[in-house]
């Protein structure tokens, strides 16, 4: 199996599917390209791209274990995947990210825009201000995960690690919310945000905040919740090559 050290200390698994345009994607919580974004995966296969999928830190197979949450979780994972491109000479790429994932990659965007073509951050939003504190606090207890999520990410104390999660988010929260925020404004790279309308997690006002301080962002509100990428297939999957072809990329 694939694993790459990465000098930022953490050990990635990562698997390369397809061939053809470079793509980086990046899987939401407690997830993997294999998981929670396999739809997009297997799109992304059979329309022409050669995608780089790791597996986030302490998720999976992924070094160091058990995964923690500080609040700076997702600018080290940020700083991960950075690492990891680096180590591989991954050539410049589009980059598409969901959930807590969406969230990596934005960070990415903001702080190596250099590296990728256009960002795709679904189920995101780059500010977390104090109206998702419910939301973040309803994580716990953790009896919702299956058994299969469990064992895939070494979870042994349900409750314990979806505390841990709730309490980072929350501490973002108390710190002023900025996840992206700051970072929004070097995003000089075409930057598409999709919500769903129902999601309960991510606010449009908090993603329409972080997409008005990019140079070329934009934010596309579809019907359903967290997921797009499964409620709206149809709809997602033709803002993603929308996308793609902004920066001169045409997908079949």
């Amino acid at each position: 199996m694939p694993f790459q050290e990465c000098s930022t200390g953490a050990t990635l698994f990562y698997e390369e599917f397809g061939a053809g345009e470079p793509a980086v994607l990046v899987h939401g919580w407690l997830g993997s390209p294999r998981h929670d974004i396999e739809e997009v995966t297997a799109w992304l296969t059979d329309n022409g791209y050669c995608t780089l999928g790791p597996t986030r830190r302490g998720y999976g197979e992924s070094l160091p274990q058990p995964r923690d949450y500080p609040p700076d979780f997702y600018h080290r994972d940020a700083l991960d995947m950075l690492a990891l491109l680096d180590a591989l000479n991954w050539p410049r790429a589009h980059l598409l990210g969901f959930s807590d994932g969406g969230e990596t990659a934005l960070i990415m965007a903001g702080l190596a825009p250099e590296r990728f073509k256009t960002c795709l951050a679904w189920g995101a939003i780059g500010y977390y201000g104090p109206d998702m504190r419910p939301a973040a606090q309803s994580v716990y207890p953790g009896d919702w995960l299956s058994e299969e999520v469990r064992t895939r990410n070494h979870i042994t104390d349900v409750n314990a690690y979806t505390l841990r999660w709730a309490t980072a988010v929350k501490r973002m929260i108390d710190m002023g919310g900025d996840v992206s925020l700051s970072l929004a404004p070097k995003m000089n790279l075409p930057v598409l945000m999709m919500l769903g309308e129902e999601d309960r997690l991510n606010p449009e006002a908090y993603a329409q905040r972080t997409v008005d301080a990019m140079p070329n962002g934009r934010l596309l509100m579809l019907p359903g919740r967290h997921s797009c990428h499964t409620e709206q297939p149809e709809a997602f999957f033709s803002a993603v090559k929308a996308l793609h072809a902004s920066a001169g990329t045409a997908s079949s």
